[in-house]
Parts: C-alpha cells; structure tokens; sequence
C-alpha cells in the first residue's frame, strides 16, 4: 500500500500543545500540495528545545485529538520512541525508505527555516525534500532557503495566525480561557489532565 503513495509529507513539532494553526496549516498542505498521506510527528527528545516538554502521552493524546478530522494525516510517534536526541533527517530517511519513489515534502514554518542551516544534516534533508514553508508575513525564512544552492522550496500561503503554543501555555498557567485557540477535544484534554497550571 504505501508503495502506492506518490506524495508523503511531514510535519514535525513539539505541539505542546497542538493549536488551530497547526491544523491549518496542515490542512493547507494536503490541498495545495496534493499529499496523500501527511505524517504529523510530535517531537521526541528535541536537541533545540531548551525547556523540559511535557509528558510525550499527552502531546501524542492531544496530536491525535487535534488532527483527528484530516484523513490524509497520521499522527506518528516515532520520534516518541526513539532513543536519544531526535533529529528530522532520521525520520525522513525512514519515510524514504518506507515510501520508495514517493516525492517527500518537509512543511515548517518562517522561523524554523531561517534557521534551517542549522539543522543536524540540513544538506541532506534537502536532497530527500522539498522544503515547504507556511509564511508568518516576513518572507525573510523563504529567502534564506531559496539563497541555497539546489534546494527545493515551496512556499504555502497560510494567512498570518498570532496563535503560539507558548502563548497558549501562558494563558493557561494564568487560568485564562483558551477556547478560540484549541480545538474543543483538546480543551478538554487540557482541562482534564490538569496541565500547564503552575500550581
């Protein structure tokens, strides 16, 4: 089956927790970039998080509450297994080999590609795929990549989205309502679990 598959993305993050934008945008990615199958990777030990995550089953449980609506989307805890620091070109050779003659497709946001050069192994990624990036308004990460001798880039027009899960973090801590900025099942998740209340 998987053989099958031409166009396989993937779309990698701590969702600590998963936000309205990031289900935007992954929806946006399967339209305009005709994927067939999306898979959505909550990070495991992330080498660039300087903060202490929150509990993998509740980020993996919130992913799939998130995205549960988006049939091209696989919400994938391999990272979530692996031992040792988590790197994105590990999980793109796997795809690779998982999906044999399928185009991969990497989405990340302005941010993450500005910085992309910093990344373990960027040159490689790069050869295994197209660089998709959902635009914050700046264009200054969309310019960096294309400056990159043979990258392969497309940009994807998310309209602007204040949403960040920081942001998210902060109200809840201060026991502010988050409604608009979550989907229900993972308000509820939230409220359930107790989590990101200092106290």
């Amino acid at each position: 089956m998987s053989a099958a598959l031409q166009r396989v993305g993937m779309f990698g993050g701590a969702f600590d927790p998963p936000h309205r934008a990031h289900v935007a945008l992954a929806r946006l990615a399967t339209r305009e970039l005709a994927l067939d199958r999306l898979h959505v990777l909550p990070t495991g030990n992330a080498w660039h998080k300087a903060r202490e995550l929150t509990a993998a089953e509740h980020r993996l449980a919130m992913t799939r509450l998130a995205f549960e609506g988006l049939p091209q989307v696989r919400v994938d805890d391999r990272e979530l297994r692996r031992a040792g620091a988590t790197y994105s070109v590990d999980t793109l050779r796997e795809l690779r080999a998982e999906y044999p003659g399928a185009q991969l497709h990497l989405l990340m946001g302005e941010d993450q590609a500005a910085g992309f050069t910093r990344w373990h192994a960027w040159d490689e990624i790069a050869r295994l795929a197209v660089l998709c990036v959902a635009g914050r308004g700046t264009g200054e990460g969309l310019a960096a990549l294309r400056a990159l001798p043979g990258v392969r880039v497309q940009a994807l027009p998310l309209p602007p989205m204040a949403d960040s899960s920081t942001d998210i973090r902060t109200r809840l801590a201060a026991r502010q309502d988050v409604a608009d900025l979550v989907a229900p099942a993972v308000a509820s998740y939230i409220e359930s679990h107790h989590l990101y209340r200092t106290t």
